[in-house]
């Protein structure tokens, strides 16, 4: 990647409040990560992920291996699409369709995992808390996928109106369990909305393939879906959304033009939503430091009491570039927080802790 030529760093402005981590770091285990975390950021940072360790270390990839223990779903394809090879949990995400004569409402579709994690995780993380670890005050968040990201991506396009359904429900029993097992005033849920982004910029570019909708209204069915994700998290449990444009080989699926899409986007959740947003998270590319990239952000309609957090930290040109894109957003909104533009697993494992204290370096806390 090519970056920018910038000799001259100007002073920013504003100095941003607080961190937000997206979901994944390049840690072996959540306890790595909660603790690296927040001694890093101290009172920057009001909620930590796990860092999406194991299985999920890349996002959704690993729901074909669990969908495919699904009597009534086969694999397309004999040879499996194998992302990571050698690692210890290998990720086949070859899709999967419904097996002749099968009716997807007679689906019993297996744990999705995200349960189990969390538990699992949440243990780890009230038992540093409980030892001042981790402060007090800080809230264990659970990242989700909506569940267009998966049904969109590895299920077969002629039976996606049918079993999208059945995925989502399945998904909202996961969620039902992460509520049942965590205290809520400890809780926070993040719905990650990626192939959102997807649909909307190839519907601008006129492109067709994997993100093409089997429903009539392109937007106004987006829209729909996540508020109906945002209604699924009860209001004793904080809530907020990671809009993203993908980050595969830390790379974007397509390059926005500006934040257009994202305000777009962002303003109709927030009026579609049947409860508050407590944190919204949008994306900025390493590139963009320009003025047009942001002014879109002008037009930024959130409800009092929501959290902005814009991903400009780049690991590539660190605390320098951070400030230029910080000073660029400045010009039209005044109050942010900062992030990476997603999560940071597919990173070198030794950018972690750089990657977080360049997060403190351009921030204060709370």
């Amino acid at each position: 990647m090519s970056l920018p030529d910038h000799p001259q760093v100007q002073p920013i402005c504003v100095r941003p409040q607080g961190a937000h981590l997206v979901g994944s770091t390049t840690f072996d285990d959540c306890g790595s990560t909660f603790r690296t975390a927040t001694s890093v950021l101290g009172s920057r940072l009001k909620r930590v992920p796990d860092g999406e360790v194991g299985e999920r270390f890349h996002w959704i990839a690993f729901q074909p291996n669990r969908l495919s223990a699904t009597v009534g779903l086969e694999r397309v394809g004999d040879t499996p699409i194998v992302i990571n090879p050698g690692a210890p949990v290998e990720l086949d995400v070859r899709q999967l369709r419904l097996a002749p004569g099968t009716e997807a409402s007679a689906l019993e579709l297996p744990s999705l995992g995200y349960a189990d994690a969390a538990i699992d995780s949440w243990a780890e993380f009230e038992r540093l808390r409980t030892e001042g670890v981790i402060p007090a005050q800080t809230r264990f968040m659970v990242a989700l996928p909506t569940p267009l990201a998966t049904v969109s991506s590895f299920i077969w396009a002629d039976d996606r109106p049918a079993v999208e359904p059945v995925y989502e429900a399945a998904l909202a029993l996961e969620l039902d369990r992460i509520l049942t097992a965590i205290p809520h005033d400890s809780l926070a849920i993040q719905w990650d909305c990626a192939v959102e982004f997807g649909f909307l910029e190839s519907a601008d570019a006129y492109r067709v393939g994997a993100f093409e909708p089997w429903w009539e209204d392109l937007f106004g069915g987006l829209i729909e879906r996540a508020a109906r994700q945002a209604g699924r998290v009860p209001d004793s449990v904080e809530l907020g959304f990671h809009l993203c444009y993908g980050d595969s080989g830390e790379k974007h699926f397509i390059e926005p033009k500006d934040a257009s899409n994202l305000v777009k986007f962002a303003n109709a959740l927030v009026k579609a939503s049947p409860r508050a947003l407590q944190f919204l998270h949008l994306p900025v590319p390493i590139e963009r430091d320009d003025s047009e990239y942001f002014a879109p952000l002008a037009e930024l309609s959130l409800s009092e009491g929501t959290e902005l957090y814009l991903g400009l930290v780049h690991r590539e040109d660190g605390v320098a570039g951070a400030e230029r894109r910080i000073a660029a957003a400045a010009q039209f909104v005044s109050a942010f927080g900062v992030s990476t533009e997603c999560g940071f697993g597919r990173a070198p494992k030794d950018q972690t802790v750089p990657l977080l204290e360049t997060h403190a370096a351009v921030s204060v806390g709370w």
